[in-house]
């Protein structure tokens, strides 16, 4: 019996040791993918993160979509984004305004709120286009490359954001610069969104690596063109 019990023991501690050497393992692995990722992300948007007053002219900004409220009014976070490339169209920074959203349920609409907002603000509706597909920042840059034509763009987010949407943007082959938003700071959801950065860098490592085409693809749209000519 006492030997029994003695087997039983040792089996349980060589078990516990595996079970602990596999997570120290994987943990290790997971930070060092994790930190790798956000390396990756800041070397791919160096030299290409600007203030507002200081970014280089492009034809398109592109407004990365994020929350809006069952009002269909944008989230602070949006508006703050909406704000910014209004005032880079109203200073002749861009001359069109690209809005890449979700409007994956048809009672929720991020391109139809935030096209609404800028033009309540006097925006010229024929200079704002809508991608309707912008379900994250990978299928937002894919879309605006291989579907709306961009080759060169300003985008425009939070600026914890703003790295990694700059460089996959740069990635998937658009001449992207960025300018950042830090006036939402203020509300407690910068924090838990800035967290979550650190995994966002690994799916979009992943994304890029895995050369995956964005949730919807379609034939070429011509709304950019067609605001530029007119803007």
């Amino acid at each position: 019996m006492v030997e029994a019990v003695g087997q039983w023991c040792g089996r349980r501690r060589r078990l516990l040791r595996r079970v602990l050497l596999t997570g120290v393992v994987g943990g290790l692995l997971l930070a060092g993918a994790t930190v790798g990722s956000a390396t990756w992300v800041r070397a791919g948007a160096a030299g290409h993160l600007y203030p507002e007053a200081e970014v280089p002219s492009a034809p398109v900004a592109l407004v990365l979509g994020t929350k809006v409220g069952p009002d269909g009014e944008p989230s602070p976070f949006l508006a703050a984004r909406l704000e910014i490339a209004r005032r880079l169209l109203a200073a002749g920074k861009v001359r069109a305004i690209l809005v890449s959203g979700d409007n994956m349920h048809h009672d929720y609409n991020e391109p139809d709120a935030m096209r609404r907002w800028l033009v309540e603000r006097g925006v010229p509706a024929r200079q704002v286009v809508l991608d309707y597909a912008g379900f994250d920042t990978y299928d937002s840059c894919a879309r605006a490359k291989r579907i709306f034509g961009v080759d060169r763009a300003t985008v425009v987010t939070q600026s914890f954001h703003l790295p990694r949407a700059v460089s996959l943007c740069r990635h998937l082959g658009i001449d992207a610069n960025g300018v950042g938003d830090d006036s939402a700071r203020r509300y407690g959801r910068w924090r838990i969104s800035a967290a979550r950065e650190y995994g966002a860098c690994v799916k979009a490592a992943l994304d890029l690596l895995s050369g995956r085409d964005p949730a919807q693809l379609g034939r070429h749209e011509t709304g950019v063109e067609d605001a530029l000519r007119q803007g």
